[in-house]
C-alpha cells in the first residue's frame, strides 16, 4: 500500500461530506486533489483492499427492517449456498465463520415486511434454514483501523 493509499484509508474512516463536490471535498481534507482521490478508491477497490465504498443505510431508520442471519451449511455446498444468498440485493456483510453456524450475513430491506418475505424465499432456494436475529438494543462502538 502506497502513502496515498494510506491517506484515502485513514482520512476517510471518520466519515464522507455531504455537498455538491464530496469527493473535491473530501480530497482537499486530505491533501490530494479530486483525480487522485477517485483514482486511489477505485485502486483500493480493484486490488480488493476495499470491498465497498458507499454510504451506509439505517434501514429501520428508512422505514425499512434489518437482522442479522445466521445459517448452517455443509462445507461442500458452501460457496453455492452464498452465491444464491448473495444474489438478494438486501443481503450484505456474508462472510464464512469457524462456526457450527458458519454462514454470517445482514439482510437490509426497505420495508418490514419484506425482511420475512426474502429469509422464507432464502430457505426455499437454498433448503437450508435460516436462523434471523433481529437486533434488540443498539449500541455505537467507534472503530478506527489505522493502516
Amino acid at each position: 500500500m502506497n502513502d496515498t493509499e494510506r491517506t484515502i484509508i485513514n482520512g476517510l474512516q471518520g466519515g464522507f461530506p455531504v455537498c455538491e463536490r464530496p469527493f473535491l471535498a473530501a480530497a482537499e481534507r486530505l491533501g490530494l486533489s479530486e483525480e487522485a482521490l477517485i483514482d486511489g478508491l477505485r485502486g483500493l477497490l480493484d486490488a480488493g483492499v476495499l470491498s465497498r465504498f458507499g454510504p451506509m443505510y439505517h434501514a429501520e431508520r428508512l422505514g425499512g427492517a434489518l437482522s442479522l442471519v445466521a445459517m448452517e451449511i455443509p462445507a461442500a455446498d458452501f460457496e453455492q449456498i452464498a452465491g444464491q444468498v448473495n444474489a438478494f440485493p438486501e443481503v450484505a456483510h456474508n462472510y464464512a465463520r469457524d462456526h457450527t453456524f458458519n454462514m454470517w450475513f445482514v439482510l437490509a430491506t426497505e420495508k418490514p415486511e419484506r425482511k420475512t418475505e426474502i429469509l422464507d424465499e432464502i430457505e426455499r432456494i437454498t433448503g437450508y434454514r435460516v436462523y434471523d436475529m433481529p437486533k434488540l438494543t443498539e449500541y455505537f462502538v467507534g472503530l478506527r483501523l489505522d493502516v
